[in-house]
């Protein structure tokens, strides 16, 4: 045999393994991707392809060939990527509020390959996840203008879903006139109250009426529905390409810095490798200085709380649970160690996620 020869031997030989080998790897994708779906995660994870490249660029030690095996690898994840979209066609994301609102913005952006379901309400779309009616939701929880969604916290607080990802999307409010309008035409306004709010000082400068939608998609909805040139809706740019409208003025809302968090929802717990956070709902005993000394087991054991609330019990009143998040792993010994400290201090203990925080661009 050739020397030509027997190199074209052992390649159709490793050939053969790389087959069999990518055929197990895809095969893999089917558990990673059922894991995904039912824990509300999306499809890229920056992070974990970042730790499988560091991991095989040390199986090669020619550092020639790792650049190029790196390059296979990559290739290898984004065919895996795509595999998973197949396979995960048909998922179904809940949010509140119709097409074009801000949690639906939210949802096709965190998850772009699955199928966002609308419901009227926080409370509908949680229980669509609750009784497997979808596979996560995708609700607000802090407003950096308006603050936190107490409706959401409640529902993490009573039930039984888990958020396994927090994700921010900056607000950007437009003002959506129909097709040729001026804003010389304008005399009222419609939007959320809180958009609204966001907005005041345009408004105020412009002399526009207020009017009230249950959302700013709604608003958009009811400017395309009238046809009224005098009336013009405050929402998103992408909800004016929804129902015809143009954006006449953008970014007209007061704050420029104002974004609101959204989580995902789902109903199995997931921790992610690394650095990340995690939520703590709890209830403190009825004595004096039972709060501070709850606060104080969490810093006392190295974990940094970057938000603490407190919210009422609802059929309780003056009494409240506490809603923390605090940056560290729960899972690890110093967790462990902590919690079983603070359930010393502590009526009701839950945790309620782990998390990394996303921008959405």
């Amino acid at each position: 045999m050739s020397d030509i020869q027997q190199a074209r031997a052992q390649i159709a030989a490793a050939d053969r393994q790389l087959a069999a080998a990518f055929t197990a790897r895809m095969a893999a994708m089917h558990d990673v991707a059922a894991f995904k779906q039912a824990h509300g995660l999306p499809v890229l994870d920056p992070q974990q392809e970042r730790a499988v490249l560091e991991r095989n660029a040390a199986l090669v030690e020619d550092p020639e060939i790792r650049a190029y095996y790196l390059n296979f690898i990559r290739d290898a994840m984004t065919y895996a990527r795509q595999y998973q979209r197949r396979l995960l066609e048909g998922g179904k994301v809940a949010f509140s509020g119709v097409e074009g609102a801000f949690a639906h913005i939210a949802a096709r952006r965190i998850f772009p390959d699955q199928t966002p379901v609308a419901y009227d309400s926080f409370e509908a779309a949680y229980a669509a996840v609750a009784r497997g009616e979808s596979d996560c939701a995708v609700l607000p929880i802090e407003n950096s203008y308006a603050g936190e969604v107490g409706q959401v916290i409640d529902l993490l607080f009573s039930g039984d879903l888990f958020v396994n990802g927090v994700y921010a999307l900056p607000i950007a409010q437009q003002l959506l006139v129909l097709p040729g309008v001026k804003r010389a035409e304008i005399k009222t306004v419609i939007s959320h109250p809180q958009a609204l709010s966001q907005c005041a000082a345009y408004i105020k400068e412009n002399g526009f009426a207020q009017e009230i939608a249950v959302n700013t998609a709604v608003a958009a909805q009811t400017v395309a529905a009238r046809g009224d040139r005098s009336l013009a809706a405050i929402a998103s740019a992408e909800t004016a390409a929804l129902y015809g409208l143009e954006v006449l003025e953008r970014k007209i809302n007061e704050s420029a810095a104002n974004t609101t968090r959204f989580a995902v929802f789902s109903r199995e717990p997931h921790c992610p490798a690394g650095p990340h956070s995690f939520l703590l709902l709890f209830t403190v005993h009825d004595s004096a200085g039972a709060l501070a000394r709850a606060i104080n087991v969490i810093g006392a054991h190295g974990f940094n709380m970057t938000a603490l609330r407190s919210r009422p019990m609802h059929g309780l009143p003056f009494h409240y649970y506490f809603y923390v998040e605090a940056q560290g792993d729960e899972q690890s010994p110093y967790g462990q160690a902590m919690l079983a400290d603070l359930r010393q201090h502590c009526d009701l203990l839950k945790v309620a996620g782990s998390f990394t925080e996303t921008l959405l661009g």
